[in-house]
């Protein structure tokens, strides 16, 4: 009670932050180092709580690839067993003797009418074999459709080719120190004013309960016009900061997570495009300062991304 006091002398906690202040309900941190909000749906079936249109545009690509890969030959492996299943001697054109070699010429046949190519070596007689041959020549133009969506929509989404940096640090600013953490941009885009932000959201107690506290750092530089190196988002830890004399033991020791929010223009698709992470306490590095990622060669500044992360210990 007496430590929240303190803060509360130096800093007025945020109101509308978007979290809730009972700490008892909360699991874990409050925004994930992706970015994404640590929550998980409850109460409600799993079909309405999963837009699939933006699981399939945000997936990595190897989990987008084989979801694609994986969908066409099961489409095909159940309309070969149908096929295999009327009989293949409704499909004209096929010369096989054993069982495998049977359902070999009907799993090619199925993904010749999916993929409406159409050979003709084979080709369905009968009115049962035509209609399922129907009936799936339509879902692979339907399904080809949806592909091509979403290969589109990945396409052309606005992303915000940014990285941050794996630790924020306390460093030394001035004739003090202050809490730093790097980003920068990685992939050849355009990227104009951006605007950061920076939130502590902290557990504390308070009237003999677990309360979720959150105050606005203020930042040294909240605003640059052209974002092409990287870019140290500083807070200077003075005495209006609520970090003001926090030890190592402090971070060590509360339950606390800095949230950082960023907005960015990014001049090729001609919109605003965000970005958010979060450093949990354990993720703070008491004593340290960034190692400079960006050097001069010959007429061009060479920008170190694997450099992103690297600082050297210092004594505070």
């Amino acid at each position: 009670m007496q430590f929240l006091k303190k803060i509360n002398s130096r800093a007025k906690a945020d109101a509308n932050t978007g979290f809730g202040t009972n700490a008892t309900s909360y699991g874990g941190r409050f925004i994930t180092k992706s970015g994404n909000g640590n929550v998980k749906t409850t109460g409600i079936g799993l079909l309405d709580s999963i837009s699939w249109y933006h699981t399939m545009l945000n997936i990595p690509r190897w989990k987008f690839m084989v979801i694609i890969i994986g969908f066409y030959f099961l489409v095909n492996f159940i309309f070969a067993t149908i096929y295999f299943g009327i009989g293949v001697e409704n499909l004209n054109g096929v010369v096989a003797q054993t069982a495998m070699d049977k359902f070999g010429q009907a799993f090619f046949f199925s993904i010749q009418t999916f993929t409406t190519v159409g050979y003709g070596h084979v080709s369905p007689s009968g009115f049962l074999t035509s209609f399922v041959a129907a009936v799936e020549a339509l879902f692979g133009l339907l399904s080809f459709a949806i592909a091509t969506g979403l290969f589109y929509g990945r396409f052309s989404k606005p992303k915000a080719f940014i990285r941050f940096s794996e630790n924020a640090l306390i460093a030394p600013y001035g004739k003090g120190t202050a809490l730093m953490l790097r980003l920068t941009p990685y992939k050849n885009t355009n990227l104009t004013d951006a605007e950061a932000k920076m939130t502590l959201g902290m557990v504390l107690e308070e009237n003999g309960k677990l309360v979720n506290k959150f105050y606005s750092l203020d930042l040294e530089l909240a605003k640059v016009n052209a974002l092409t190196l990287s870019w140290t988002l500083v807070h200077p830890i003075t005495e209006n900061s609520p970090l003001y004399n926090f030890t190592r033991e402090d971070f060590e020791n509360i339950d606390g997570e800095i949230l950082v929010f960023l907005k960015v223009f990014d001049d090729m698709f001609s919109t605003t495009v965000a970005k958010r992470t979060s450093y949990a306490f354990s993720e703070v590095v008491y004593g340290a300062k960034f190692v400079p990622m960006f050097s001069r060669s010959n007429n061009k500044t060479l920008l170190h991304i694997d450099k992103l992360n690297t600082f050297d210990k210092v004594s505070l």
